[in-house]
């Protein structure tokens, strides 16, 4: 949702900090949106929030993961995405998530700019 320091700032320290993406969601969050969370073990508190966030304003979800997918998985509708790395190794996790990433910007782009 927001990268911008002042909001996440405000947001952990008016509520927690586990609440910095879902708070922004219930606020911003359409029902034609999507949203795409990355997280290497899956067990995040506040993608996992934001799961429950988007989850309550129906949104559908991309979720990048590793290892076992963690809690985001177990919390996944059978209509969201998730793109799992199986693997143990964080980096090696982080490797493929930025391999995806990229498909996913080039899909993204063919699609919006492709004449």
């Amino acid at each position: 949702m927001c990268s911008d320091s002042l909001t996440i700032s405000s947001i952990a320290s008016d509520s927690s900090y586990n609440e910095v993406f879902s708070k922004q969601i219930r606020a911003l969050g359409q029902e034609s949106d999507i949203l795409l969370t990355i997280s290497a073990t899956g067990n995040c508190p506040n993608i996992v929030q934001a799961i429950q966030a988007a989850h309550d304003r129906d949104l559908q979800i991309i979720a990048l993961t590793g290892k076992d997918g963690g809690d985001m998985a177990r919390l996944l509708h059978p209509e969201d995405i998730e793109i799992r790395a199986p693997a143990s190794s964080l980096p090696r996790i982080q490797e493929v998530h930025m391999l995806v990433i990229h498909c996913l910007c080039d899909l993204i782009d063919e699609y919006l700019f492709s004449g």
